[in-house]
C-alpha cells in the first residue's frame, strides 16, 4: 500500500491520544525523524512519550511544547562504531545481547507496566524490537516506522560470528512480527519481518531559516562556497588542514570539540545547531550516510559527497536513492583523510539534484498513526505465532523486493532456492552442453588456450560487453578500464577443497588439495602513463603533484556490493617506493588497512610490491587490473589465494616475467602472510596455482615440496558442502591454534635437548649402538624445524606428559622467549592451547599419507571406510583444537545419519566421511563418498536437511578445474574498436559520482 503526499493531515482530534514513541540507539537521524512525526501528532492535541537514549536537544530544539515527554531508557544499542565510518560487527551483536538479550525478562516487564501507567493508545517503534513485543504484552496495538531493520542489518553480522549470535536475529524478527504493520520510508532495506506495509513520503524536518537568514547569521558572504562537514554528531578524529579545501571555501564542521584547533577556513557548528537549516544553506555536505542526513540532501537539494561506511547494510539502499536522484558523489576514505577534496567538492557543486517527490512523510505518517489509534485498520488479517512469523519472514521478503533493491542481500538471510535452484547436484566438471563462444569471438588470442572452460569463455564475453552502457557501479567503472588498441593478460586461478592436511600446512605436513571448478579471472593491461585513462580524482590527483604522468594502479573487483567493499581501488606507484627502495610490508600493510572497504586491494596491489621486494621488478608503467572472482568468499576454500594467485600470474606474464608455479605460490603467500597480515601456510596459493584438474596435489608444505598428483580413483567422488558460517584463515582462532602449534614444538625442541643432555652425561662415550641411535633422533628432535617431522609414537613416548593443556603468553615468554613464528605475534594477557594444536599436526601428518596410500590402493568397501574414518578424526581433532563450529558439526552428524542409514547399507554404502576443511571455524565441509547417483541424491538431502534446520541452504562444491600455472594466460586483443558509451569526461564525471 502507499499513502502519496496528499493527505488530510492531521486534523486536531477532539479525543487525547496517548503515544509511546521507542526510539533506537543508533545515532541521531531517527531521533531527528521521530521529532518531525511526533511534532504532528502533538500539534494535533496528543501526548508523545519518547522513549530514547539521544541526547534532549535533538527533540526539544523542533518540539516546544508540554506534551512532549522524555523518557531516557536505551533499549537497543544499534550497530557499534570503532570510528565514525567502521562498524564492529561483533562488537555490535555482544553490545545487543547485553542491552537486550539478558534482561530480555526484566524489560519486558518494566515496559509493559510503564505503558500500562501512561494509558497509552499506540506503541510506535522506530525502531526498537521489544517494543513491539511489550506493547503486545500489554494489550497494545503497536506500529513500525522505519527505513531498515535490526533483523536485516544484523544478518550479516551473524554470519561473521556463526551460531553464538544467530538467536539475536530470530528474536528480532519474531518481536516485529507482533506489530500490527510497517510504515516503511523510501530508501528501505528488505526487511522480512512485515507483512502489510504503508509507504510514505520521505520524513525531513522542517526549516526554521532561509538560506540568506543563515548565512548571515553565519557571517558568510554569498560568494564564499559553504560546505559542512556532518558525520552524525560524531567528531571525525582526523587533523583537519587549510589545503584540504579549495580556496573561497568555508566548512562548518558538526560535533567537534571545543577545544579543537581548527584551521581559519573550518569552523565549529553549536552542538544544539538545527542542521536542517544549515544543510539548506549549504552548497554540499560532506559525511557518512544515513537516512537523516539523505532525507535533507534529497529535501533541500544538496549534493552530498558521501564516504562509505563498513558493515552497515542500509547504506547501499540510501546511496542508491542518491545517486538516482543525482544527489550523491562518493568519496575515497583515504582521499577524506589525505585531504585530497577538491575534485569531490567542484563535482559535487555540479550536479543538479532533482528529488522531486513528497517531503511531508512526518505528516502523513502521523495522520496514519492517529487513525490507528482511533482503531483503524490498515492490516490484513494474520495468523499468529510461528506460522505468521514464518509468512513474515518468507512472504514478506518476497513482496517487498523491489527492482534494483536487491544488492548486499545477506545469503543467509536470502531465498536461497533463488540463486541455486533445486536441481540435483551435477556432475563433475561437465562442459559438453557448452556452445556459446561469443566473447571469444570478440578478440584475437595471441597466446594461450581457453580449454574449453565456460568460466572463461563467459569472462571473454564480459569483457567484450564492456563497450555498452552500463549502470552497474563496479561496471561503469570497468567500462572506462582498458584501451581497447591494447593488448589484455587474463589468467585464471581456482579456489581449492581441502582434502586432508588443512591446518597441518604450517607444520609441515603432507596436505591433499583439489583445486575446484570455481575461479577467478583477472584481466591486464599495462600502458604508458600518458597514455593511460585516469579516473577523475587520480587525474586530479597528478595534476596536483604537477610535472610529467606518473605510473597508476586502478583496478575494478566485480561482486563487490556482495563483499561490502568498494568496486574500485587506485593508487600511484611511486606510493610503493620510500627513496629508490620499495617500503617495507609493515608500512604497506597499514597503507592497506586505510579504508576497509578497501582493503581487499592489498590481496592483488601487494603483489606488486612483493615483486618488487624480492625479485627487484621495477614497474614503470600503468596498469589496469579487472578482478572477477567465482570463488565464494569467506566459505574456506581459499578465495583469497586463488585472487592472489591470478593477480601474480597476471601482472608477471605482462612483464614478461619467468616464474615457475611453485615460486609463484610462494611469492603470493608473501602477501598474504605480511601485506594483509593473515597468517596462512602455503597449501591455498599452491593448489591454486599447480593444481590440475580432478586429481589431488600432494605436497610436502616445508615449505612447499610437491610430491605428485594423485588422481582420484573413478569409484570415488568427493564433494565441499558449505555450512553458511563465515570463515576467515585471520581469524583470532585460527592465529592462536598456530602460536599454540609453534609454542608446542618449542617445548619438544626444549624437552629433547633436555634429555639429549642427560643422556650423554650419564653414558659418556660408552653409550652402546642402541642409545647412540637414541642419541641421533635426539638430536634431530632438538633442531625440529617442523613438528610433523616427529613420528607420532615418538611424541606418545617422550613428550606428550610434558605439554600442557595451555599456556598464558607471559609464562611461555619467561621460560622459552619466544615461539620462532615469523607471522605470528604472542599476546602475554592471552591464555592459549598447546596440547590439541601440538597434537593435532603430528597425528594429521600421519593420517594424509595413509589417506594417499589407500587412495591407489586395490578398490574394496574397506578402503571407502577406511578413508572416510580418517576424514572423521581430523574433524574431531580440529574441534579439539577450538576450529570446529555448529554448522560444520551439523553438516558432519548429517552425513554419518546417511552413512549408517538402511538405505545406505543396502546400496553396499554411499557416503563414508566428512570433515571441515582448510582454517575451521565455520566455512566448507569436505565429504567423500562411492560415485554413483544415490550419493548424489544423499548429498541433496543433507542440503535440504540443513535448510530446514538453520534456515540456510548450502552451496554445493562439486567438480575440478586445472590451476593457474597448468591454463598459463591468454593474450587477447580486441578485433574491432568499440563504440563509445559517452564522451570521455562525461564519463569520467560519472565514474567520480559512482566510484569507490
Amino acid at each position: 500500500m502507499r499513502i502519496e503526499q496528499e493527505s488530510d493531515g492531521v486534523s486536531a482530534s477532539r479525543k487525547h491520544l496517548v503515544f509511546a514513541y521507542y526510539v533506537t540507539g543508533h545515532g541521531f537521524g531517527h531521533a531527528t525523524r521521530v521529532t518531525e512525526v511526533a511534532r504532528h501528532l502533538i500539534d494535533a492535541g496528543h501526548d508523545v512519550h519518547v522513549v530514547t537514549g539521544a541526547p534532549d536537544f535533538v527533540f526539544t530544539s523542533a518540539v516546544e511544547s508540554p506534551r512532549l515527554f522524555i523518557r531516557k531508557v536505551l533499549l537497543d544499542c544499534g550497530a557499534v562504531q570503532a570510528d565514525a565510518l567502521t562498524v564492529d560487527r561483533l562488537a555490535s551483536l555482544e553490545k545487543y545481547s547485553e542491552t537486550a538479550v539478558k534482561p530480555r525478562a526484566k524489560i519486558l516487564a518494566i515496559e509493559t507496566e510503564w505503558l500500562n501507567s501512561i494509558k497509552a493508545d499506540l506503541v510506535v517503534s522506530d525502531v526498537v524490537p521489544v517494543a513491539c513485543r511489550a506493547a503486545a504484552d500489554a494489550g497494545i496495538r503497536s506500529v513500525c516506522v522505519t527505513n531498515f531493520s535490526w533483523d536485516f542489518i544484523y544478518a550479516e553480522y551473524v554470519m561473521a560470528a556463526g551460531l553464538h549470535h544467530r538467536s539475536i536475529v530470530w528474536q528480532i524478527a519474531e518481536d516485529y512480527s507482533h506489530c500490527e504493520f510497517l510504515i516503511r520510508l523510501p530508501g528501505y532495506c528488505p526487511m522480512p519481518a512485515f507483512r502489510d506495509v504503508i509507504d510514505v513520503p520521505l520524513v525531513v524536518r522542517r526549516l526554521h531559516k532561509s538560506a540568506k537568514e543563515v548565512r548571515k547569521e553565519l557571517n558568510v558572504p554569498e560568494d564564499v562556497k559553504l560546505v559542512i562537514l556532518n558525520f552524525g554528531g560524531q567528531p571525525s578524529g582526523w587533523k583537519l588542514k587549510e589545503d584540504f579545501l579549495p580556496p573561497g571555501w568555508l566548512c562548518l564542521v558538526c560535533g567537534a570539540s571545543e577545544n579543537e584547533d581548527l584551521p581559519p577556513n573550518f569552523r565549529t557548528l553549536p552542538k544544539d545547531a538545527y542542521t536542517p537549516d544549515i544543510i539548506a544553506a549549504c552548497d554540499c555536505m560532506l559525511g557518512k550516510i544515513g537516512y537523516g542526513t539523505c532525507s535533507e540532501a534529497l529535501a533541500y537539494k544538496c549534493p552530498f559527497v558521501f564516504v562509505r561506511r563498513d558493515y552497515f547494510n542500509e547504506e547501499p539502499f540510501l546511496r542508491n536513492m542518491l545517486e538516482y536522484y543525482q544527489c550523491g558523489v562518493e568519496m575515497i576514505r583515504r582521499d577524506l583523510i589525505t585531504g585530497h577534496w577538491r575534485p569531490y567538492l567542484e563535482r559535487a557543486i555540479s550536479l543538479k539534484p532533482c528529488y522531486e517527490a513528497g517531503i511531508n512523510g512526518g505528516e502523513v505518517a502521523a495522520h496514519i498513526l492517529q487513525e490507528t489509534a482511533f482503531g483503524k485498520n490498515y492490516a490484513s488479517d494474520k495468523l499468529s505465532g510461528a506460522r505468521r512469523l514464518r509468512d513474515a519472514i518468507v512472504l514478506g521478503y518476497q513482496l517487498q523486493r523491489a527492482p534494483g533493491r536487491d544488492i548486499a542481500i545477506p545469503e543467509w538471510y536470502a531465498t536461497a532456492e533463488d540463486q541455486l535452484g533445486q536441481s540435483l547436484p551435477s556432475s563433475p566438471l561437465d562442459n559438453s552442453g557448452f556452445t556459446s563462444h561469443s566473447g571469444v569471438e570478440d578478440f584475437d588470442i595471441l597466446h594461450g588456450d581457453v580449454q574449453g572452460l565456460p568460466d572463461t569463455v563467459a569472462f571473454l564475453q564480459s569483457l567484450s560487453e564492456l563497450v555498452e552502457k552500463h549502470t552497474r557501479r563496479e561496471r561503469k567503472a570497468a567500462a572506462n578500464l582498458f584501451n581497447w588498441e591494447e593488448e589484455i593478460f587474463v589468467t585464471r586461478a581456482p579456489g581449492r577443497l581441502d582434502v586432508m592436511g588443512g591446518i597441518a600446512d604450517y607444520s609441515g605436513s603432507l596436505v591433499l588439495q583439489m583445486p575446484i571448478r570455481e575461479a577467478c579471472h583477472v584481466a591486464l593491461q599495462r600502458v604508458h602513463p600518458s597514455k593511460h585513462r585516469l579516473w577523475k580524482h587520480a587525474e586530479a590527483r597528478q595534476n596536483d603533484k604537477g610535472g610529467d604522468p606518473t605510473a597508476v594502479l586502478q583496478i575494478v573487483s566485480y561482486g563487490s556490493e556482495l563483499g561490502n567493499r568498494g568496486p574500485t581501488f587506485d593508487m600511484d606507484l611511486s606510493d610503493f617506493m620510500d627513496g629508490d627502495k620499495p617500503i617495507s610490508y609493515k608500512k604497506a600493510r597499514k597503507y592497506f588497512a586505510q579504508d576497509p572497504s578497501q582493503k581487499w586491494a592489498a590481496y592483488v596491489a601487494g603483489a606488486i610490491l612483493v615483486l618488487m621486494t624480492e625479485l627487484g621488478v621495477k614497474f614503470e608503467d600503468s596498469i589496469s587490473m579487472l578482478v572477477s572472482s567465482a570463488v565464494p568468499e569467506g566459505k574456506g576454500v581459499s578465495s583469497s589465494a586463488s585472487v592472489e594467485v591470478a593477480s601474480m600470474a597476471a601482472i608477471a606474464a605482462a612483464h614478461g616475467l619467468n616464474i615457475s608455479s611453485r615460486d609463484l605460490a610462494l611469492l603470493c603467500q608473501k602477501v598474504e602472510n605480511h601485506i594483509v597480515g593473515a597468517p596462512c601456510g602455503v597449501m591455498d596459493q599452491m593448489a591454486s596455482a599447480c593444481g590440475e584438474a580432478n586429481k589431488l596435489l600432494a605436497m610436502i608444505c616445508q615449505p612447499a615440496e610437491i610430491v605428485g598428483l594423485v588422481e582420484i580413483p573413478s569409484h570415488i567422488r568427493v564433494w565441499g558442502i558449505d555450512s553458511g558460517i563465515r570463515h576467515s584463515v585471520g581469524g583470532a582462532d585460527y592465529g592462536s591454534v598456530r602460536i599454540g602449534a609453534f609454542m608446542g614444538m618449542k617445548m619438544i625442541k626444549s624437552r629433547a635437548s633436555q634429555e639429549l643432555t642427560e643422556m650423554c652425561a650419564a653414558n659418556g662415550l660408552n653409550s652402546d649402538e642402541v642409545e647412540q641411535d637414541d642419541i641421533e633422533l635426539l638430536k634431530q628432535e632438538t633442531s625440529l624445524d617442523y613438528l610433523c617431522n616427529l613420528m607420532p609414537h615418538r611424541f606418545e613416548a617422550l613428550y606428550a606428559k610434558t605439554i600442557p593443556e595451555s599456556v598464558d603468553g607471559e609464562t611461555f615468554l619467561e621460560k622459552y622467549t619466544n615461539h620462532n613464528d615469523p607471522v605470528t605475534v604472542i599476546d602475554e594477557k592471552c591464555n592459549y592451547g598447546v596440547r590439541a594444536p601440538t597434537i593435532h599436526p603430528i597425528y594429521e601428518n600421519f593420517r594424509v599419507k595413509t589417506f594417499k596410500a589407500l587412495l591407489t590402493s586395490a578398490s574394496s568397501a574397506d578402503q571407502l571406510t577406511t578413508l572416510g574414518e580418517l576424514l572423521y578424526q581430523c574433524h574431531y581433532s580440529y574441534s579439539a583444537c577450538g576450529l570446529g563450529s555448529d554448522g560444520t558439526d551439523r553438516l558432519v552428524h548429517l552425513v554419518q545419519e546417511l552413512q549408517h542409514s538402511a538405505a545406505s547399507k543396502s546400496e553396499g554404502g554411499t557416503l563414508f566421511g566428512a570433515k571441515i576443511t582448510g582454517g575451521g571455524s565455520g566455512g566448507t565441509v569436505c565429504v567423500i563418498g562411492r560415485n554413483c547417483l544415490k550419493s548424489s541424491e544423499q548429498i541433496f538431502e543433507i542440503q535440504q536437511r540443513y535448510k530446514k534446520a538453520t534456515g540456510y541452504l548450502p552451496f554445493i562444491f562439486e567438480g575440478s578445474s586445472p590451476g593457474a600455472g597448468k591454463f598459463g594466460y591468454l593474450k587477447i586483443l580486441r578485433r574491432a574498436t568499440p563504440k563509445k558509451v559517452d564522451s570521455y569526461g562525461d564519463f569520467n564525471a560519472v565514474l567520480t559520482e559512482n566510484e569507490s
